[in-house]
């Protein structure tokens, strides 16, 4: 009987086969388990989800305490102070069914806001190691979620108590590119639920439910540089464009205003939206160049028309997040409910005489008296 060539062949890819699955068994098996990160993050994140002495419980508790808690607004302290007042004050929204009317009362009415003035690493542009801004982020993430302050930097025994944070406002553009994606790695990890929100987001989000396609950015050239924005628009899949743009200073906010026109005109695309990553620009001075624009009095000003698409919109992204933050509370039902003014409580990140990053309540006054003058 002849040996069927073909059948020995077979034979031997099997027993090779055989010998290479059992190497990589052997492999397996003497690997140790490790853990399974949902994406690439900072020690700080894997120590605090590792953490037996209380941070994993802190997180894992974050948001899982429905309407109780605050809403807490963290980053740098002028930035902040913007959005506190914009929060205490604002009425755009009926307060009962949630319609884009005023009812005389203050859309965040009964609400605790947290304000995390995070002096100690202020200004955000002068930080040279990315990661030193991400385990920023994450640790103001921690401040919030955290029941108790520090009444002093000196005296490590007496604690405050404070609510902790039911949805979290990061007023800085940088905290999307440098440390927003380690807050979420963290919750997932810890079985966190708290929401995050970032002007990056909701700019973007409120101009593509505008219809807008192209979309420009007037930033400073540290928030164009990281390239915030247009990471978040590539992660949200949207079709379009999104275009960072610093255009040339000048003591006229109109004068600036066409220079960003005159650099994104090279982009040979419609204009549909123009988002302001800067907190309290007045917008009266824009849309009257606008008008002024669409009258064609100059070949400037019609090669603007043209390229300004019928639909054109600028977004603030104070009142981007507030109508954002808004919109979720209803939706989720986290509104107190209670008649009241919102309450303000500030806190200041500092080092403690340990040597650990903390956070002191502060009062008003202190406030006022080291940021601004005219606050009120």
């Amino acid at each position: 009987m002849r040996e069927n060539p073909y059948f020995c062949i077979l034979i031997g890819d099997m027993r090779k086969l055989t010998l290479i699955l059992m190497a990589a068994v052997a492999m397996f098996s003497a690997c140790k388990p490790k853990t399974f990160l949902p994406r690439p993050t900072i020690p700080l994140v894997e120590n605090v989800a590792s953490d037996t002495s209380g941070l994993a419980a802190i997180v894992a508790r974050a948001g899982n305490a429905g309407a109780d808690g605050s809403v807490a607004i963290i980053g740098e302290p002028a930035d902040c102070i913007t959005l506190a007042r914009l929060f205490q004050y604002t009425d755009v929204r009926d307060n009962i069914d949630g319609r884009a009317v005023r009812d005389s009362l203050p859309d965040f009415a009964g609400e605790r806001l947290d304000i995390i003035l995070d002096s100690w690493n202020a200004p955000y542009r002068h930080f040279q190691d990315p990661d030193s801004l991400r385990e920023a982020t994450v640790r103001g993430a921690l401040f919030a979620w955290d029941s108790t302050c520090r009444k002093s930097t000196t005296d490590a025994a007496v604690k405050l108590l404070k609510p902790r944070a039911k949805i979290l406002v990061f007023s800085s553009p940088l905290s999307a590119s440098f440390g927003l994606f380690d807050v979420d790695t963290l919750q997932q990890l810890c079985g966190g639920r708290s929401k995050v929100f970032t002007p990056v987001r909701t700019t973007i989000e409120d101009a593509l439910e505008n219809g807008a396609a192209n979309i420009a950015v007037w930033a400073s050239r540290d928030i164009r540089e990281s390239n915030a924005y247009e990471s978040v628009f590539g992660e949200m899949q949207a079709s379009g464009s999104i275009t960072g743009i610093t255009p040339e200073s000048a003591l006229d906010i109109r004068t600036s205003f066409r220079s960003l026109l005159r650099q994104y005109k090279a982009t040979d695309k419609s204009l549909d939206a123009l988002i302001l990553s800067e907190y309290g620009v007045d917008t009266k001075p824009l849309l009257s160049e606008i008008a002024l624009i669409r009258g064609a009095g100059t070949e400037e000003d019609l090669a603007f028309s043209k390229m300004l698409s019928d639909g054109f919109v600028i977004i603030e992204p104070g009142a981007s997040l507030a109508d954002a933050v808004f919109s979720y509370m209803r939706k989720d039902n986290l509104f107190t409910h209670n008649i009241a003014r919102p309450a303000i409580r500030y806190y200041e990140t500092a080092e403690s005489a340990e040597g650990e990053p903390s956070i002191v309540e502060v009062g008003a006054y202190y406030v006022q008296q080291a940021y601004v003058q005219d606050f009120n």
